[in-house]
Parts: C-alpha cells; sequence; structure tokens
C-alpha cells in the first residue's frame, strides 16, 4: 500500500507535516499528522483522492490542523497579484478583497503586492 500511495507520502514531507505517522494494518494504509493550515490538509486530501478515488477503502488518513484561524499562508512570488492568489486559493480571483482585507497591516493598496510580503489567507 505504501507503494500505492507513494505520493501522498512525499507531499507529506514537502508540506512538513508534524507528527506524521505512517502504518499498513491488513492491508489498510493508516496515515497520521497535523498540517498547518486547512489548505495544506486539503492538499493532502486531493492527492488521496487522486489516487484512490473518492471513496478510498485501502486508506485511513487522520490529518489534524495546527491553526484553525486561517486557510493559508502565502508568500508573494513575482508575477503574483491579489486576483491571482484568490484564483488559487478560492477558485475565484473577485474573492481578493477578502485577502486584502485580512492583511491591511501590511497591505495599503489591494493593487500593490511586493515579493516576499507573507499574506495571510483567510477562511472563507
Amino acid at each position: 500500500m505504501k507503494e500505492k500511495y507513494q505520493n501522498v507520502l512525499d507531499l507529506g514531507q514537502e508540506l512538513e507535516i508534524k507528527n506524521g505517522n505512517v502504518k499498513e494494518v491488513d492491508g489498510i494504509l493508516h496515515v497520521a499528522g497535523t498540517a498547518k493550515n486547512q489548505y495544506e490538509k486539503n492538499l493532502i486530501w486531493d492527492k488521496i483522492k487522486e489516487i484512490g478515488g473518492d471513496n478510498p477503502t485501502d486508506i485511513i488518513a487522520d490529518i489534524s490542523v495546527e491553526d484553525t484561524t486561517i486557510f493559508a499562508n502565502h508568500t508573494v512570488k513575482s508575477g503574483d497579484t491579489l486576483g491571482k492568489i484568490a484564483k488559487h486559493y478560492y477558485g475565484n480571483a473577485m474573492k481578493y478583497t477578502a485577502i486584502f482585507d485580512a492583511n491591511t497591516n501590511i497591505l495599503k493598496n489591494p493593487d500593490v503586492i511586493h515579493p516576499g510580503q507573507e499574506l495571510v489567507i483567510p477562511n472563507l
């Protein structure tokens, strides 16, 4: 089973999932750990579903979230806009205002962001 879900395990390492635990019992892979935020937990579940389908029966995942007060953190890269960031996390560029409102401590204008800025992506 580990081989089948190796991409999930690799993603967990890449995301630095805390308290990671993986074991196989009676042909079922049990994975557990703590993601930094809901977005990273969603990434793990998306990868599980990509491999095992919407309701896989050969894996049990218990992924908790360390910080439930936010959806994600994002480091601004060259070429980013709040609209692009909103599209990435929410699937809707028009939700950029929620990101702006959550970051008024560092942003003064929704049209001006700079590479390296650390943005909070709020829960909606």
